[in-house]
Parts: structure tokens; sequence; C-alpha cells
């Protein structure tokens, strides 16, 4: 086992994940970033969104080309060369492993079964000493779509730790038909919420994401941190890791929650972003070169 492997499996990690992102944010709580949702149309003549979206169709397979290893307990409960990605929505996959690199000693054999798309799976548990996760595996048997018997999907929250290769990755697998890109710009934005300026910059890095808008990530100086009160929530990130920070903004006697966010040791792909600032767009106004934006519709908001 890696030294990774075994802090990851030592930390006591909380992941919640939600279609909303909706958490009782007291304390320093870990969530997740949800799926993002199908955006909305924007009034452009030629009634396209103006990001892409998502393409992959829902049930479609395709076979995973990394190493895959998950970790509960400090015990390895799977390796694989041979897993599968398989599109359960359209926004990410889940992987299906081959139940035989599983390590069946700490299976638990349940006795219901489930009905879906895919065939008829029976629900398995795991336990790891005292750790027991009911229910987190599904077993598909011979009657699943072509490729997927006698594999096994884990709730990912099951797991104290997933890795591809010798990489961890959080929240889900990483969808390979989506990219990720940090691109340096020297357009103008400028950040309000309710006529106030909350950041300028003219050196931002724009982070685009398949499937969600434009992120502009901004220099720590060029933040207004006198409207900025700092929040004790976490969120994870397949693309870009773990954030480190999180602040509200607070304007008179009204506070609104959750509105920027910063990584400060992001994935390596990445690394552009490391200690900028970004706002959502969804919940503040944007002004891109001194035009507004509109705010899109996503779950985050």
């Amino acid at each position: 086992m890696t030294s990774a492997a075994k802090d990851s499996s030592r930390r006591a990690t909380s992941a919640t994940v939600s279609a909303t992102n909706a958490c009782d944010n007291a304390g320093a709580t870990l969530i997740v970033e949800p799926a993002p949702a199908e955006p909305a149309v924007t009034s452009r003549e030629d009634n396209v969104s103006d990001y892409p979206k998502m393409i992959v169709p829902v049930d479609h397979i395709e076979p995973v080309p990394r190493r895959i290893r998950a970790f509960l307990g400090g015990e390895q409960v799977l390796e694989t060369t041979r897993a599968l990605y398989v599109w359960e929505w359209p926004y990410f996959p889940q992987y299906y492993i081959p139940v035989d690199d599983v390590n069946r000693n700490l299976l638990i054999e349940g006795e219901r079964t489930e009905e879906s798309r895919r065939g008829t799976a029976r629900l398995h548990g795991l336990q790891v000493g005292e750790t027991v996760r009911p229910s987190c595996g599904r077993l598909y048997g011979d009657d699943a779509l072509a490729g997927l018997a006698n594999t096994i999907r884990f709730d990912w929250a099951a797991m104290d730790a997933w890795f591809e290769e010798d990489e961890e990755v959080f929240v889900h697998p990483r969808n390979p038909f989506s990219r990720v890109d940090a691109v340096r710009s020297t357009r103008s934005v400028r950040v309000e919420l309710e006529g106030v300026v909350l950041a300028e910059s003219t050196s931002p890095v724009m982070v685009f994401e398949t499937g969600l808008p434009p992120r502009y990530y901004l220099n720590r100086t060029d933040v207004n941190f006198r409207h900025l009160v700092a929040s004790a929530t976490r969120t994870a990130c397949p693309y870009k890791g773990q954030t480190s920070d999180y602040w509200s903004v607070r304007l008179d006697d009204q506070t609104h929650p959750d509105l920027a966010w910063s990584y400060d040791f992001p994935t390596a792909a990445l690394l552009p972003i490391a200690g900028l600032i970004a706002f959502y767009n969804e919940k503040v106004d944007l002004f891109v070169d001194g035009e507004r934006l509109s705010r899109p519709a996503t779950p985050f908001h």
C-alpha cells in the first residue's frame, strides 16, 4: 500500500453528493461539486448555449486504460486494469470493476437485487474490521448489458480513497470526453454584487470545463476582501482537486454564503489557478471587457 493511500485512508473525509449542492456548512464539512445540469439556453439568436454541453449518451461503455485502485480502512478493496467507464447519466461515468479484481474477502453478499436499464444487480456490502459499508456495491449478472456481466459498481463514497494510477481522484471518475483548461488572459473582469465591486482584474486565468460556464480566477490582490468573510466550506472536484478556502460576501447586514473559492494545491493540469480566487457566475454580476454577462443556470444556483 502506498504512503499516499495510507494517508488517504486515515483521513476522516465526509463527502456528501447533492444535486443542489445544499449542505449544512456549520463546521469544516467537505462537500463535493454535483454533476452539471443541462445548461439553460441563452438568448443568442442561434439559440445555442454559450458553452459546450455534455454529449455522451446514457449507458455508453468504454474501457478504462488506467489502473484503478480503491481503499477502505487501510485495505486495498480492488485493483484492476480492466475497469469499464459506464455513463449512468450524461455528465460523467462510473467505474464498473470485474469482480475477479475485487478482494472477495471484504465483500458481504446481500439478499436484495435492483433492476435498472443495465440489468439485474445483487447488492453487496464491504467490511474491513469494524468498518462496514452496507449495500454499497452492485454486482451485475448474465442479463446485464454486453460486457457488464460479473462487474461490480461501488458507491464512490463507500471508499476512503480512489486512485487512477498513483494519483488520487475525488468525487467521481474523470470523464475522458471532458476538457478542463486553465488559460491565462488579459481580458478585463469585474465582479459586482448589488452594485458593490468585489474584484477587478486585467490578468485572469480562465477555466473552461465541459458542461459548465467559464470560470474567472483572479489574483488575490485584485479582490476586495473588505466584503469577504471566510467560510468553513470545502468542496472537491475530480479535475481540480480539493478547495482550500471559501468566502461568503457580507453587504450591510446581509450575508451571501459561499460565493468565492480558491485552490491552493490544485491538480497538476490546473496549476495556473493555484492561490487564485473565483466567484460563482451564477450568484454575482460579472463584467468581461465591459459587457455584463447573464447569470447562467447550473446546479449551483
